[in-house]
């Protein structure tokens, strides 16, 4: 008895080996997958950004997002980070509609307008956007050109850009890059025969001036447009109204800069 309980515990210890290492899950490879996706979307979106124009962008956003927005005037705020728009500071975002907002908002039943009316606006619309296919204007053309919905109707605007003016610089006198959109104007509105307003406005003046030329400048700019309109064939009687805003509707934050100097053409809503 003395010599059992003296005798030493042996303890046997039994290690499980798994020949070549085990199998360590594939966790990682899902991991890595959604990795190499996320980089193909990301250098895809580059290569669209550089390979697009602002119109085709606009129409590529559109089919992504068809159904109707709450709100058809997106925000933005001034600086680096408050965003007029994520591709250029000369075009503001609230001001783009594509063919899709344009729809939904013309199928909005509380307008009252016909849809025979709203189909015509819509056609003109996806024409100069090239929301319905190839755009009716050349690249260097389009990317003066916005168009938006409102209630009054379809308004194309005409803007300068750095690159490029409307008009020679403080004057009325139209630039060939002007006359040539003109003519592409009255294409497109001929596809209908709503009643057309014609509206100028000019960026404020970095000074205070004593004789501001802001009003008649606005105004000369409107009614030459008018009159290259008429030049190209469109037909006068189709004109309402023929206006200059000055600075007092500036599309910009900045009332300076010079988005603000546009032209807005509106094919007005008919009431048939």
């Amino acid at each position: 008895m003395d010599a059992q309980s003296n005798a030493p515990v042996i303890i046997i210890k039994r290690k499980k080996i798994i020949a070549g290492g085990g199998h360590h899950g594939g966790a990682w490879k899902v991991a890595y997958a959604d990795f190499v996706t996320a980089m193909m979307a990301f250098f895809m979106l580059m290569w669209l950004l550089n390979a697009t124009t602002e119109s085709q962008r606009k129409g590529i956003a559109d089919y992504f997002s068809p159904s109707i927005p709450l709100a058809r005037v997106s925000g933005g705020g001034d600086g680096a980070f408050g965003g007029d728009s994520v591709f250029t500071e000369e075009t503001l975002a609230r001001n783009g509609t594509g063919a899709a907002t344009f729809a939904a908002a013309m199928q909005e039943g509380s307008s009252g307008h016909s849809s025979e009316d709203s189909d015509a606006l819509s056609e003109v619309e996806s024409m100069l956007s090239g929301g319905g296919g190839e755009s009716l204007v050349m690249d260097n053309a389009m990317k003066h050109i916005m168009t938006r919905v409102t209630d009054e109707g379809l308004i194309v605007e005409l803007f300068d850009l750095e690159s490029a003016a409307l008009f020679e610089v403080g004057t009325a006198t139209p630039t060939p890059l002007l006359n040539e959109i003109s003519k592409m104007m009255v294409v497109a509105f001929s596809i209908v025969k709503n009643e057309v307003a014609v509206s100028g406005h000019i960026r404020s003046q970095p000074i205070v001036l004593a004789d501001n030329p802001v009003w008649d400048l606005s105004s000369a700019r409107a009614d030459t447009l008018r009159k290259l309109l008429e030049g190209d064939g469109f037909d006068s009687q189709r004109f309402q109204r023929v206006t200059g805003y000055a600075d007092r509707k500036p599309v910009a934050s900045n009332p300076m800069a010079l988005r603000n100097n546009r032209i807005e053409l509106t094919l007005l809503r008919s009431d048939k």
